[in-house]
């Protein structure tokens, strides 16, 4: 069954990856590694402990306002 939390988890992943092509884009080649690194630790630790997998979609979103801050170099602001 498809709900909130889902699509929330969705938008985080292609959020994600949306950010490494800018930082890709930027050449940032660090940042990207380092990413990338840090998001498959916590998918291998999510697949391994039961308990960790509700916690990997907040753990992209986290990893999403990172990317914001050093790929974009400030704050999104709405409104």
């Amino acid at each position: 069954m498809i709900g909130t939390p889902l699509i929330a988890g969705w938008f985080a992943h292609a959020t994600f990856w949306v950010l490494l092509g800018f930082a890709a884009r930027a050449e940032r080649w660090r940042v990207v590694l380092v990413f990338i690194v840090i998001w498959v630790i916590g998918y291998v630790a999510s697949g391994r402990v039961t308990a960790l997998a509700l916690f990997f979609m907040p753990f992209v979103a986290v990893l999403d306002i990172a990317l914001v801050f050093v790929v974009l170099k400030r704050d999104i602001r709405f409104g």
